[in-house]
């Protein structure tokens, strides 16, 4: 049991995390309320309770678990809900006496989602990056569970000065008779934690990755393998995350090769064939995966990038190369032995620093052209990840689907499918 601070003070934080990861027990009795008590005042107060009074109040308030969801707002006259954009088939309900409407229903899972309302015929309140998830993503009952380490800091050479904290995962199947596969994942610490920890249903995380790997490697969709959480430096306490990530030369990959992973060698049996790695990230840390695999496709020949930076941020730490260039690169230049992923949204960022959606449509578009195995997503969010934890379990599966521990090696080809589609086109979708 834990202490009666610590249960409260979990509660109050209940209060500001996102609401769409709120426990099954809750959204289960939410629904019974819906159905056996809609117009009590109890309905109301666990309502508000779960969602946030202010969310409710700014018409921002939805919680969800696996497809099931709750939406929640205060009006004067009966809302109509869209969500993507389109209109919802069914109606809101007024908890009686009040102003105070829900509707119970379902979102697509395995993707991300937003919503706004319509009173009154004026558009009102709303959310982006509603991620829904399928049950891969949630931790499932008789599936062996994998450990993280504690944090672990290295004080690099390559970049002279800089520490560099990381985590490592390894899974319950894991043999040290038998080398494992390795997956590099940037902005580490936001990896670190599970969604539910010793029991606690209001720890919620975004991504979900130790869940999702025990999951897919008890089901046989993922190799036994190994995860090098690893967050950006800092160098006389300055954040050094730019000049790592945004940059498109070889210095980050060397980084990993030869001063990270010799300490993952000394610990664990790793694979050290490109075939048995992979890298992500997201933003500059997407741009960080894609280089890694362009430039040492001897080390990792599997890359998932998410709302990847292909911008030139590189230019403003003094770079003569950025990654704007990168889309042509891949039309011009010998191609190279790697499955990607490359996901973005269609809001993501548009300002000067560059068109983070066009250059995502732009790099799909030329893995297409060279005949690439590869794989575009491309959803309704932000720059925000929803897309990519929501996609993870499909994300993963893909990326190492057909893998065969017996091999070293592999020539990646485009699917055949992939082949009869066209190229992406694009169309304003605001005007």
């Amino acid at each position: 049991m834990r202490p009666i601070f610590l249960r409260l003070a979990l509660l109050a934080l209940a209060a500001i995390l996102p609401s769409y990861a709120t426990e099954r027990a809750v959204i289960d009795r939410l629904m019974e309320l819906a159905r056996s008590q809609p117009n009590s005042a109890a309905f109301r107060s666990e309502l508000t309770a779960a969602m946030g009074e202010e969310n409710v109040q700014k018409a921002t308030a939805i919680a969800g678990n696996g497809p099931d969801f709750v939406w929640a707002l205060e009006a004067e006259s009966q809302p109509k809900l869209y969500v993507d954009d389109a209109a919802v088939t069914g109606t809101f309900r007024r908890i009686s006496s009040t102003n105070s409407w829900f509707y119970v229903g379902k979102l697509q899972t395995g993707t991300a989602h937003k919503f706004h309302y319509v009173v009154d015929g004026k558009m009102v309140g709303g959310a982006n990056d509603i991620p829904s998830y399928t049950p891969d993503s949630y931790q499932q009952p008789d599936v062996p569970r994998g450990t993280m380490t504690e944090k672990q800091t290295h004080a690099s050479k390559i970049y002279e000065g800089m520490e560099t904290n990381y985590w490592v995962y390894v899974p319950a199947q894991y043999d040290a008779s038998k080398a494992a596969a390795l997956m590099v994942w940037q902005d580490g610490e936001r990896f670190s934690g599970r969604n539910t920890e010793d029991g606690c249903n209001l720890c919620p995380s975004l991504y979900r990755v130790q869940e999702v790997t025990d999951n897919l490697i008890h089901q046989g969709k993922l190799p036994v393998m190994i995860h090098l959480f690893i967050s950006p430096g800092m160098k006389d306490g300055k954040a050094m995350r730019s000049i790592e990530y945004d940059s498109v030369s070889d210095k980050y990959p060397r980084f990993l090769r030869d001063e990270i992973l010799p300490e993952l060698y000394a610990k664990y049996n790793i694979r050290r064939d490109a075939y048995s790695r992979a890298i992500q990230g997201q933003s500059s840390g997407g741009i960080c995966a894609f280089n890694a695999g362009w430039r040492h496709p001897d080390e990792f020949s599997r890359v998932a990038t998410h709302i990847g930076t292909f911008v030139p941020l590189a230019l403003r730490n003094g770079e003569p190369e950025a990654g704007h260039l990168y889309p042509h690169w891949v039309r011009l230049q010998d191609k190279k032995n790697l499955r990607v992923w490359v996901s973005d949204n269609s809001n993501d960022n548009e300002n000067r620093g560059g068109s983070w959606p066009l250059q995502n449509i732009q790099i799909a578009n030329s893995l297409k052209l060279r005949d690439y195995d590869f794989r575009f997503e491309f959803g309704v969010g932000t720059h925000h990840a929803a897309l990519w934890a929501a996609k993870l379990p499909e994300a993963l599966t893909w990326l190492w689907r057909d893998y065969d521990p017996a091999k070293t090696e592999q020539v990646y080809e485009q699917e055949p499918a992939e082949k009869e589609k066209p190229v992406f086109r694009v169309k304003l979708a605001n005007r």
